[in-house]
Order: structure tokens, then C-alpha cells, then sequence
């Protein structure tokens, strides 16, 4: 097959070697999140304190429903037309190497985690893209960890509008209720360590009305693990 479809960048389609590989370009344009990191956000600091484990002063002003995040990329060019070519243009094709670059991010959580859940679309948004880029990560990540994939043990029971443009509480407010656990599937998580899956975390307020749905429904614990991530290192 390789002969007919020769192997392109994941990230802009040039000619590579290997494929799902990064051609050199890309892969120096994918701003990598490495230590020192904030523990519980997963957001990259600046300077390496050296003092072991950190938190970053937005985890203590804010601290989030879920337990700990992890993301491979900050949300730049490269991440971000990743997301775009796997959201928008149907190149399912870039889950399987999206999903093993966040199991290598995500190990510490996937080692922890007793099941995989994605983060849901609602039915008529699913209807009309008729797939959820979040179960198309999930699901590659759970059968490599050998965890259970359980794309049914959370819903998005109620349609919101875009967040683009909303501030964090306006997010928070959008947000709020549209998550269930349904009460068929809650044996699934009881008491289970859940690791949430979703391709980007912008404000954390989806991460945060999903996790706080699954604890709700019985889970014991959420972390969140996604492809890439907005902001910028810490101070």
C-alpha cells in the first residue's frame, strides 16, 4: 500500500518516511509541553524552580473539578491545524498518531486510570458531524492501555451555544448541567478512576462541567488528558 499511497506529514502532508510521522518543519513548529509543569493544569512553566512538584498560582486561585490535566502541545500553528484537519476536514486518519503522541504525555495518568471516557457531543451536533473527535483519541489510548472505552458512560444531555467569545464564567454558565452520568451506565464508573479524553482545553470549563458530572455519577476520581492546550507558559 505504501507504494500507491506513499507516507505524508501528519501535520501538512509533505513526503516522510514513516506514516503518521512529523516532517521536520512540523514537528520544530509543535510547541511540546515538557517539565516543569504545573501538577494539577498541566501547563508548562517558564524556569525550572527545581523544587520537585508545582502548582501554578491559577490551580490555587481556581482549582478545577478534575484531578490532574496533561496535553502534549500548546494550542499554536502546528497543534492547531491538527485539530483543525481531524475536527473539520475529516482526516481520521491523524487520531492513531495524535493518540500515541498523548499516551507519551498522559503516561503518569494513564498508569492511574481504570477506564477511558471521551468528552461527549451532544446527538444533533454528533448528527451533523457524525463523529466525536474526542472518542476517535479515546478510543486508540484505551486499547493500547488495555482500559476499558466507555464513549456511553457520559452524555451531553443538553445543546449549548459556541463558547468562542464567552468569558470563563459565561463559559461556566453554558456549560452548566449539559453533562450526565445516565443511571443505566453509572455501575460502569463506580468507583473508578476516570480518565476524561477531549482534543483541545481552552478555559477547562468543559473539562470542568464533565468531570464534576462523572464524580457526580460515581466515579472516584477525574483527570483530563487532551491534545493540545491554550495559554502560554507560566511567568
Amino acid at each position: 500500500m505504501g507504494l500507491v499511497y506513499p507516507p505524508t506529514c501528519a501535520g501538512c502532508g509533505a513526503a516522510t518516511a514513516d506514516a503518521g510521522a512529523f516532517c521536520p518543519a512540523c514537528w520544530s513548529g509543535l510547541r511540546l509541553i515538557e517539565e516543569p509543569l504545573c501538577d494539577r493544569l498541566g501547563m508548562p512553566f517558564a524556569v525550572d524552580l527545581g523544587i520537585g512538584r508545582l502548582t501554578s498560582p491559577q490551580a490555587f486561585a481556581q482549582p478545577p473539578v478534575f484531578t490532574r490535566a496533561r496535553a502534549v502541545a500548546l494550542y499554536d500553528d502546528v497543534a492547531r491545524g491538527l485539530v483543525h484537519r481531524l475536527k473539520y476536514e475529516d482526516r481520521h486518519d491523524l487520531a492513531r498518531p495524535m493518540a500515541r503522541m498523548m499516551a507519551g504525555a498522559g503516561r503518569d495518568l494513564i498508569a492511574q486510570a481504570d477506564c477511558v471516557v471521551p468528552v461527549p457531543l451532544h446527538r444533533w451536533r454528533l448528527w451533523r458531524r457524525r463523529f466525536n473527535q474526542a472518542a476517535l483519541l479515546a478510543r486508540p489510548l484505551a486499547d493500547k492501555a488495555g482500559l476499558p472505552f466507555l464513549p456511553q458512560a457520559l452524555i451531553r444531555r443538553r445543546a449549548t451555544r459556541s463558547q468562542v467569545g464567552l468569558s470563563r464564567a459565561g463559559r461556566a454558565e453554558n456549560l452548566s448541567g449539559a453533562f450526565h452520568v445516565p443511571p443505566a451506565e453509572a455501575y460502569r464508573i463506580a468507583g473508578l478512576r476516570v480518565l476524561l479524553v477531549d482534543d483541545v482545553r481552552t478555559t477547562g470549563a468543559t473539562a470542568n462541567a464533565a468531570a464534576r458530572a462523572l464524580l457526580r455519577g460515581g466515579a472516584a476520581s477525574v483527570d483530563l488528558l487532551t491534545f493540545a492546550l491554550v495559554g502560554e507558559p507560566v511567568g
